[in-house]
């Protein structure tokens, strides 16, 4: 079933505490779907959506036959909703938070991820991505703009942040397209963008991982900093040792530069 007009799609009530802005906009919904690389009809990828909604996205999904499609909504009434007018998906549709399910219980073999991401959990929801990384190979995602540019950004632009360097780590990120606010109800105060995550070659980081992501954090947290004054504020002065990088500031540098940092961090600190 596909809708051919908005009046079908206003009988679920959009609930701010969730975030969501139905996509009304049909052209822009099969362009997402079909942003997002399949399998054969032989051997059909498994995607998951996150946040189906009323089917906008989901009604294309289930016409492609490389996919085998899946969904994860927290919200009842639009779980009620897709049973009645997608019958045959409600055996595959998940009720309950993305955010809290154990996909490697839910799913075997790799498993790639879509959504009209609610803009208030959208880096949660990268977070959990980069938890899972090994089993899932592509994310395209819609959320807010001013995010799909901070993911997206190469070192050395303000925009350039904590959640570029985690993913960028990971993943080749592609900002595709910007979407504007009346193609959606209710509208959101600001522009979207359609991002597409691929799984780069990295195996290791070749550094502690997890010191790794504490060492990006505190960088940034206090990013007008030079890297020296950030670090020392968590990990104390490393006995007046000093890194080349120690008079720079975060967004200059690198994923490999802090690969680098995390090295000489965990060799100096106290």
């Amino acid at each position: 079933m596909i809708f051919d007009n908005i009046k079908h799609m206003n009988q679920v009530r959009a609930k701010k505490t969730l975030g969501q802005h139905f996509l009304t906009d049909l052209n822009i919904a099969r362009k997402i779907c079909y942003s997002l690389s399949g399998g054969t009809p032989d051997a059909p990828s498994q995607v998951l959506e996150v946040g189906c909604g009323m089917g906008v996205l989901t009604q294309f999904l289930l016409q492609r036959d490389d996919i085998t499609t899946y969904g994860v909504e927290i919200d009842g009434e639009s779980v009620e909703y897709l049973h009645e007018h997608y019958p045959d998906f409600a055996s595959r549709l998940i009720e309950g938070d993305f955010l809290k399910m154990n996909l490697r219980e839910k799913f075997s073999g790799e498993l790639r991820v879509i959504g009209n991401f609610p803009y208030n959990i959208s880096s949660q929801i990268f977070f959990k991505i980069i938890e899972n990384r090994d089993m899932i190979p592509e994310c395209v995602g819609m959320i807010q703009r001013e995010v799909a540019v901070r993911m997206a950004e190469p070192p050395g632009s303000r925009e350039y942040g904590i959640l570029s360097v985690l993913l960028q780590a990971w993943y080749d990120i592609e900002y595709l397209f910007t979407v504007g606010e009346k193609v959606f109800n209710p509208p959101p105060k600001v522009k979207s963008a359609v991002v597409r995550l691929r799984r780069n070659a990295t195996v290791g980081l070749g550094c502690d991982e997890q010191l790794f992501v504490k060492v990006v954090k505190a960088s940034f947290n206090q990013r007008r900093k030079m890297i020296r004054n950030s670090l020392r504020s968590v990990f104390g002065d490393f006995g007046g040792a000093e890194h080349r990088f120690f008079t720079q500031r975060a967004e200059q540098l690198s994923v490999a530069d802090f690969v680098e940092l995390t090295n000489w961090v965990a060799q100096n600190r106290a």
